[in-house]
């Protein structure tokens, strides 16, 4: 009898401890639990050198979390390979936090890379509003948002204040304005990034976007880009490389490329991120005190950028989830998000910055990127985003290239995203 008795205690126990385990992992799953401990972030090579410091401030104070940080290449497509394999790597995987780009949000989550996180443990009311919306995925949060950005238009304002032509708002008023007062100056009209790389699957969208298309619907389940205003959209790009406003050249930019043409005084207009306009305005660019911004014009007013930037998501095997959600709240703070402007020129997703007088004054662009970013929109949800962005790129390509009509080329992405979104 008092064998049975013991038994059963000890079977008592066994219940309690597993359902304890089962409840913890259970938190964890959410992001509210596993403990505390050291962490590894992840996060595509720091440019400018700021993220060392922001997280020293974090290793001070929290001395039995302390994080490493693990820089990986600057190349996107890099990053996100190396992260993938990580992830893939299960509980022997290095990541804790990951700092990813917001077109892979989607991607991971679906994959079960990335574990959904609880919004109340983040102050989501002090952001941008539309910054959220790319840290979700099938009505969840499964990241959140750290830096944001959204495209400009980098324009002349010598040239433009000469002619007594005000900034354009509308396509018909750039396109004018590139292909008359350009020339007359020696300068090319307009570029961005028309390289095949993601870079032009995000102007594809802006001018799809900017002309009231769209490329998906419902979590990349439904292809809607065949219609007049994608056609429209692409149509505008495409025009641009044969008409000449838009030079072949253009047909080579990345980032880089095209920023280093309008600083160096080739170009009238210029879409790029914000950071461009801080080299070009920087001592030692030969357009300094020469460059204004405004949003990004559309067929009949201001158009639609895409939103850039990162979101902050703990991997599906941190270590100590706990730790990781409090660490993305330290990052996401209004001090550490002013560092994030200040130290490491990149634009942050705390509202009431935008508003900062002294702010302002250092960083002039910012109102205008706040309306930008206050209207933008994401690039296209899916799992298999990558795939997508791919066939954006090609598509647009040859239609930028003369080599098949911008109709021709909605019809050709209707097909080819239908396939990639019944895999």
């Amino acid at each position: 009898m008092r064998w049975i008795h013991a038994a059963g205690r000890a079977l008592l126990v066994l219940v309690v401890v597993l359902t304890g385990y089962v409840a913890s992992g259970a938190r964890a799953d959410e992001g509210g639990g596993g403990g505390r401990g050291p962490l590894t972030l992840a996060t595509a090579g720091d440019l400018t050198g700021y993220l060392g410091s922001v997280l020293d401030g974090w290793n001070r104070t929290h001395p039995g979390e302390k994080v490493t940080l693990v820089e990986l290449p600057d190349s996107a497509d890099e990053t996100r390979a190396q992260m993938i394999t990580d992830l893939r790597g299960g509980e022997r995987g290095r990541f804790d936090v990951l700092n990813i780009d917001v077109s892979w949000t989607s991607e991971f989550a679906a994959a079960g890379w990335i574990r959904p996180l609880p919004r109340e443990r983040f102050p989501l009311g002090s952001f941008l509003p539309r910054v959220v919306d790319t840290a979700t995925y099938d009505g969840r949060l499964y990241a959140v948002p750290y830096v944001t950005n959204a495209g400009l238009l980098l324009y002349r304002k010598d040239v433009l204040a000469e002619a007594g032509v005000a900034p354009p708002r509308t396509w018909a008023e750039l396109e004018r304005a590139a292909e008359t007062l350009a020339p007359e100056h020696g300068l090319d009209g307009y570029a961005g990034q028309f390289l095949p790389y993601e870079g032009l699957t995000v102007n594809a969208a802006e001018a799809v976007y900017s002309a009231g298309g769209t490329i998906l619907g419902d979590e990349g389940e439904r292809v809607t880009v065949n219609s007049r205003a994608a056609a429209e959209g692409i149509g505008f790009l495409a025009r641009g490389v044969r008409e000449g406003w838009i030079p072949r050249e253009a047909l080579t930019y990345k980032e880089e490329e095209s920023k280093q043409a309008f600083q160096n005084g080739r170009l009238l207009f210029l879409r790029n991120w914000p950071y461009a306009y801080v080299a070009a305005s920087a001592p030692g660019s030969k357009v300094a005190g020469k460059v204004g911004a405004v949003p990004l014009p559309g067929p009949d007013g201001p158009g639609t950028s895409v939103l850039g930037g990162s979101n902050l998501a703990v991997g599906s095997h941190a270590r100590h989830p706990d730790s990781a959600a409090r660490l993305i709240a330290y990052l996401t703070s209004e001090r550490v998000q002013r560092q994030v402007l200040t130290r490491g020129a990149l634009p942050p997703v705390r509202a009431a910055l935008y508003d900062d007088p002294a702010l302002v004054r250092r960083f002039p662009y910012l109102p205008t990127l706040r309306e930008s970013v206050l209207a933008a929109a994401p690039r296209p949800k899916s799992p298999h985003y990558d795939q997508v962005s791919l066939v954006v790129q090609a598509v647009v390509h040859d239609a930028m290239s003369g080599r098949q009509t911008p109709g021709a080329a909605v019809r050709r992405l209707a097909g080819e995203l239908a396939a990639v979104s019944s895999r």
